[in-house]
């Protein structure tokens, strides 16, 4: 069994993550998700501690996955986690090309590869942006989230009295 690294954002943590989580566990075993900072994106809709518990209940099924939230660079925290690489879910060309040159930066300055897994058909057009939008403007998220998630974005956008 080999270790690797699931780095993103995860604001939220949908389904389609879900899916790369499963498909890792079964391919490398044990997998940590690290709950990053992404300073091209805004701050979030979520803490970062927030975002690791959801994340720890979504996967809670899947053995020998770990959540933890890492600072700074991806491949800083697969190096600390000893990870065989980094592990990323594609969903469209749009995100090869992009997952592409990161995987080609990580490799040139951390010597880290990177394995990409196809996402399930089913989930491709789950987007935690549009999650986020759908759920600010009071639609119905549950089909693209998992309970954890959808009880955690309720409670944030709900309306306060």
């Amino acid at each position: 069994m080999s270790t690797v690294l699931y780095p993103g954002s995860f604001d939220p943590f949908h389904l389609g993550h879900l899916d790369v989580v499963a498909q890792a566990a079964e391919l490398f075993g044990n997998v940590v998700v690290a709950v990053m900072h992404n300073p091209d994106k805004p701050s979030g809709a979520f803490p970062t501690a927030e975002r690791v518990k959801v994340a720890q209940d979504a996967c809670a099924h899947i053995q020998g996955v770990t959540v933890e939230a890492f600072p700074g660079l991806a491949v800083d925290a697969a190096r600390k986690v000893g990870a065989l690489c980094i592990v990323k879910g594609l969903r469209t060309p749009a995100d090869f090309e992009v997952e592409q040159q990161m995987a080609h930066t990580n490799f040139a300055v951390a010597a880290v590869r990177t394995v990409y897994v196809p996402s399930d058909p089913a989930l491709s057009f789950i987007s935690s942006r549009y999650i986020r939008d759908i759920a600010a403007n009071g639609g119905d998220i549950s089909s693209m989230v998992s309970p954890a998630t959808l009880a955690s974005i309720v409670a944030a956008f709900s309306p306060r009295s």
